[in-house]
């Protein structure tokens, strides 16, 4: 039977721990992979049909990641909302807030607006808006 089996090597840059002492002895006409390289099997078309079960890959060989390399879990990525920083003497309450009392200019500056602006206007004249417009840097 292991005589029948063709060997394939795929070399990996991962590191892969050593695995355990096999309890069957090795036939004496095993060859030896440098440190860092992994022997697989190549599935045997004439033999075997594959296998599409929920349990095994669809391949003739079972899965080699699930033995060989350790399970790695992503970490999990948590979304923040954009934050303003400026030179303020205050704590600012929400990012709204921080979004109508500064101003991006249009060279890149954080710039406070002045007193008024964000309020409503319809009631003041043409010069004092035209004023309050304008911004303190």
């Amino acid at each position: 039977m292991a005589s029948s089996l063709n060997l394939t090597t795929l070399s990996l840059t991962l590191p892969i721990p050593h695995p355990h002492p096999h309890p069957h002895p090795r036939p004496s006409s095993s060859i030896r992979l440098p440190r860092g390289s992994l022997q697989l099997p190549q599935f045997n078309k004439v033999r075997k049909a594959l296998k599409l079960s929920s349990s095994q890959t669809i391949s003739a060989f079972p899965s080699f990641a699930s033995k060989a390399l350790p399970a790695f879990s992503p970490a999990p990525l948590t979304l923040q909302s954009p934050t303003v920083f400026a030179a303020k003497g205050y704590k600012m309450k929400t990012h709204k807030a921080s979004a109508k009392r500064f101003r991006v200019t249009g060279r890149g500056k954080i710039v406070r607006r002045r007193a008024g602006k964000q309020h409503l206007l319809a009631k003041k004249n043409t010069k004092r808006k035209l004023r309050l417009s304008k911004m303190m840097a």
